[in-house]
């Protein structure tokens, strides 16, 4: 009797994880799908300089709780929910979330940590003040083109994560 209690307590900790993993990566495919339709294209209306300075800004403003909760919290909550539906009865489930972590690590973590970080720091390297007008141009284009490529992939890996996410939701058998 009471290993079927444990089972039960277990199930119910498992729902209430994944729906916490497919709200926390949904909110990160949200702010990449806002920065892409919306950010990004206002951005670019601007000047090299101002451009280059609202970047820098944004770039400080992002790293704050809210995100890194969402964002670092998506790195480990993906993994945890496919370990806890790990199962013969959950194997579609299980696998869902399996290729959700993997995406998510390669397509969102992993490119914005080698590819959007990299070129953030560079950015946040360098005085405005004191560049010349064709330095700052030659960082904008120097950074605008693969900052944008980079996120286009992780917004796109974002999304899938969250397609996959959502789907796991709906897979599930009941064991007998």
């Amino acid at each position: 009797m009471r290993k079927f209690y444990t089972v039960k307590i277990n199930k119910k900790m498992g729902d209430y994880i994944l729906f916490f993993t497919t709200l926390s990566v949904a909110l990160i495919a949200g702010l990449f799908y806002a920065y892409s339709c919306s950010v990004n294209i206002g951005l670019g209306h601007l000047s090299d300089r101002d451009y280059l300075n609202a970047m820098q800004e944004i770039n400080k403003a992002i790293l704050n709780p809210w995100f890194f909760a969402s964002f670092i919290g998506s790195l480990v909550l993906l993994p945890l929910s496919a370990w806890l539906q790990f199962s013969a009865e959950n194997f579609i489930r299980f696998y869902l979330l399996l290729g959700a972590t993997i995406v998510y690590l390669i397509g969102v973590f992993g490119v914005t940590a080698f590819g959007n970080v990299p070129l953030n720091e560079r950015l946040a390297n360098a005085d405005l003040e004191v560049l010349s007008i064709q330095a700052i141009k030659d960082l904008r284009i120097a950074f605008e083109k693969p900052w944008l490529q980079c996120h286009l992939i992780r917004t796109l890996a974002a999304l899938i994560t969250t397609i996959l996410t959502i789907a796991s939701c709906f897979q599930y058998k009941e064991s007998i």
